[in-house]
């Protein structure tokens, strides 16, 4: 068994955050939750009777626990060329840097696992403990991918991308049923693989409406039925994408994949910036999560996501990095980004004397997209510390108790208070980087380079 006693935060609502100071929490072998609570009730004590006092992990005074972060949206093979190439539309760049660097993976198996081991290693290291990732066309390249993955012990949802138009001619798969074909044989292939309980799973992952043929759609639809898999793709993302949809199909690409029943409480779609109101509805009775990408929307779309209005209409919501349209890994950034567009947007609709309601989010509502909102997107039972719920999580020092110095770029001079505050949070969010976080935990285990 596992105990640990500090300070615990999370944001199980979108607008409150709860600090738990003293608390104790006990984590079974299985990597679960089976008490939290404050460290002086009568259950801790019981608890704590007869366990030598080293074998508790007490947090220190400057230091909390924290979920772990959820990424819903990155390309692995594009971490390849992470920071290049922003400077051309979306259709352009996807011709001149993501589908050769795709290709170029899919035939270098080596390279691919390098490149894969170094993602998993700064995945850790910016606190993100579980993350939804398109792949490529190759099988046994989303294999390394998924066994790269595993082995760090990062929750991963991995796509193996399906495509059967309009790519390079050297990356693109034969016809609709060969690529069907070969998304049912991933599918089974990562379960056959990986155990249950998995931390690494399949992922149906048409590219987006443009490079899947209506026949394909369908198919991918029914595998993801009849599998019960999650689905991930893109839509509404830029101008020149929505245009391309509609010139070949006649209609929008939410169109096309809910008549393709692509469109489930199993499935997250990427960007979504294009969608007006009465979309964000049939997201919501669909069940469809959104990824949140704020960075990548700002080189490659044409308006930003209206986040809050998707907030109000009770759509699953979570951040993406969108690595390498976006060129940041950390979600820490994802939140500030987020936070910045949206107060963008309201700063607009004062000047446009539309200030009905604020579109605007804080930095509370940001922390929750990261943690428990990016979690329900995936379905998935963490982001939160209850009894029942695997512990996912990661320990944040904010000040150094010996010498009362902030950790990495925080600093503090009032120094009366030494408890862990929402004021001390703030600054960690706005300044904190991967200097603060020493400690993280995936399904109860320590992973490494913190172990």
């Amino acid at each position: 068994m596992l105990l640990i006693r500090g300070t615990f935060v999370q944001c199980a609502e979108s607008n409150k955050l709860d600090i738990f100071d003293d608390h104790l929490l006990a984590v079974n072998e299985s990597g679960v939750i089976t008490h939290f609570g404050p460290g002086r009730s009568s259950q801790a004590i019981s608890l704590l009777s007869g366990q030598d006092p080293s074998a508790v992990l007490q947090v220190p005074e400057g230091s909390f626990v924290l979920p772990t972060f959820c990424d819903l949206h990155l390309h692995a093979p594009q971490f390849l060329y992470q920071g290049n190439g922003l400077h051309l539309p979306l259709m352009e760049w996807l011709n001149e840097y993501a589908f050769k660097a795709e290709e170029r993976l899919d035939g270098d198996p080596s390279l691919a696992r390098k490149v894969y081991s170094r993602l998993a290693r700064r995945l850790k290291e910016n606190g993100t403990g579980a993350v939804l990732l398109f792949g490529t066309i190759k099988e046994q390249t989303n294999l390394i991918l998924a066994d790269t993955m595993n082995a760090a012990g990062i929750r991963a949802f991995v796509g193996k991308l399906s495509m059967d138009q309009n790519s390079r001619p050297t990356y693109i798969e034969a016809s609709p049923q060969a690529s069907i074909l070969a998304a049912r044989s991933f599918v089974d292939t990562m379960h056959n693989t990986f155990p249950i309980p998995r931390t690494v799973e399949p992922v149906v992952t048409p590219r987006f409406v443009p490079t899947c043929s209506d026949d394909l759609l369908v198919g991918l639809g029914a595998l993801a039925a009849s599998h019960n898999v999650r689905i991930q793709s893109h839509l509404a993302e830029s101008h020149d994408q929505m245009n391309a949809v509609l010139a070949e199909r006649g209609v929008d690409d939410i169109d096309v994949f809910e008549r393709s029943q692509l469109l489930t409480p199993r499935t997250v779609q990427a960007h979504c910036t294009f969608l007006d109101s009465p979309s964000l509805s049939r997201l919501h009775e669909s069940g469809t999560a959104v990824a949140h990408c704020p960075l990548s929307n700002a080189y490659f779309s044409a308006k930003p996501f209206p986040l809050r209005e998707a907030l109000d209409q009770n759509v699953k919501v979570g951040l993406g990095t969108d690595v390498a349209g976006g060129y940041s890994l950390d979600i820490m950034n994802a939140m500030r980004q987020a936070v910045m567009v949206s107060r963008m947007r309201q700063g607009n609709n004062i000047l446009d004397a539309k200030y009905d309601k604020s579109v605007a989010i804080d930095w509370i509502e940001s922390l929750h997209l990261a943690t428990r909102g990016g979690a329900g997107a995936l379905g998935l039972p963490i982001g939160i510390f209850e009894v029942g719920a695997p512990f996912d999580a990661q320990q944040i020092s904010l000040w150094d108790p010996a010498t009362e110095e902030g950790v990495g770029a925080l600093d503090f001079f009032d120094t009366e208070d030494r408890k862990i505050t929402p004021t001390s949070l703030e600054k960690w969010w706005c300044l904190g980087d991967n200097r603060n976080r020493t400690s993280m935990w995936v399904q109860g285990l320590k992973l490494n380079p913190f172990a």
